[in-house]
């Protein structure tokens, strides 16, 4: 799982934990069974590797200015 991870770095992922816990975040680092996650206001989240269940790539779809019909 580590080396998975370590090919996700930079990329924005989706972490889920089990049925109550999941996070948004970028890929910082991996290293000694840890995730670290940096979120949009800068918070690092550490998350045990053993715990993930479930890891998403997040597209960021880019909003477009203009009238949606």
């Amino acid at each position: 799982m580590e080396e998975f991870l370590k090919t996700l770095m930079g990329k924005k992922i989706d972490v889920s934990c089990g049925s109550n816990a999941s996070f948004r975040g970028d890929v910082m680092d991996v290293k000694s069974g840890i995730l670290f996650l940096r979120d949009d206001d800068e918070k690092v989240a550490y998350v045990a590797i053993d715990k993930i269940a479930v890891i998403c790539e997040v597209r960021e779809h880019q909003s477009r200015p203009g009238f949606v019909s």
